[in-house]
């Protein structure tokens, strides 16, 4: 297919890499997800953020899968998985683990979380990190306990009924309501596909795929930092250069509290959501990283 004029270079190519989508069942829920790359690889985990789903990797996954088995989730109440009557980080933990055996990314692999999945990642590390490789967070941080504020149990701050996604009559409508949050600078190509994947049709028009209930009783915790400092396994941040997220500024904490030197970069001229602006720099970042812990454990190992 010929690419169109504002096209990013990328974008056409990762639309048509090839690629598997498959789905178990986790505590009852199916729980959809996508692979690329061959198996037998050093196996990559990648875990959207909150109201996002696996296309949020679609750009990064097929420039990683030509040395790596890549796998990415859609974690229950988003994308096209199933919903639950509660969510915990130990559930969502668990979703991760499975659908990574069940993707055969094989031993030790690369848990890698952006914004809320930088949390899921940190609860992926809290319950198996002496069986991953390391774990990478892209644009979320842990706060200090003093200075943590909780994004859950939203259901006892604000006291009110259940919340539901809203309904759209026709298909444009909604698809020119899609927003990110934070809202950022993005090719129209780029922001069309995302939203025309975030979207599912119901009984009398089109709504959201997300779960609008997922954080009424979900608590993060203030537990993280004692979480991360207690990981079996190794971590770094990557960051977006002009990032708006508040769940991203607390890299310099992580450092301080860290106890080895903490990776810790920045994807110039990218904000939140850097995956949809500099997928390729992102990969070249997180090539880099996991193939020093692969030499690192080569080493050990020799």
């Amino acid at each position: 297919m010929q690419r169109k004029m504002n096209e990013p270079s990328w974008f056409r190519y990762a639309l048509e890499f090839p690629s598997e989508s498959s789905s178990i069942c986790v505590e009852d829920v199916t729980i959809n997800y996508t692979t690329w790359g061959e198996i037998g690889n050093p196996g990559i985990i990648l875990i959207h953020g909150s109201n996002a789903h696996l296309e949020w990797w679609r750009f990064v996954a097929p420039y990683l899968a030509d040395q790596f088995r890549v796998v990415a989730l859609d974690s229950s109440g988003n994308g096209d998985s199933g919903w639950r009557e509660a969510y915990s980080g130990a559930i969502f933990a668990k979703e991760v683990w499975e659908v990574g055996e069940a993707a055969q990314v094989g031993t030790n692999p690369f848990i890698i979380g952006h914004s809320f999945g930088g949390y899921v990642a940190l609860e992926v590390g809290a319950r198996y990190g002496g069986m991953i490789g390391g774990l990478a967070m892209v644009d979320f941080t842990v706060a200090s306990p003093e200075n943590y504020s909780e994004w859950g149990l939203r259901a006892e701050r604000e006291d009110k009924k259940p919340r539901k996604t809203k309904l759209y009559e026709s298909l444009g409508s909604i698809v020119s309501r899609f927003r990110l949050l934070p809202d950022q600078p993005l090719n129209a190509d780029v922001l069309s596909y995302i939203a025309r994947k975030s979207i599912r049709k119901v009984d009398g028009g089109y709504t959201w795929k997300f779960d609008p209930t997922l954080f009424d009783y979900l608590e993060m915790g203030s537990d993280q930092a004692e979480k991360f400092m207690s990981l079996a396994c190794r971590s770094a941040v990557i960051l977006g250069e002009h990032s708006d997220d508040e769940g991203a500024f607390n890299a310099p904490y992580m450092r301080e509290i860290s106890q080895y030197p903490l990776p810790n970069f920045m994807i110039p001229g990218t904000h939140h959501h850097l995956m949809f602006e500099e997928p390729l720099a992102l990969v070249a970042g997180l090539k880099g990283l996991l193939h020093s812990w692969i030499r690192e454990d080569r080493v050990h190992i020799g």
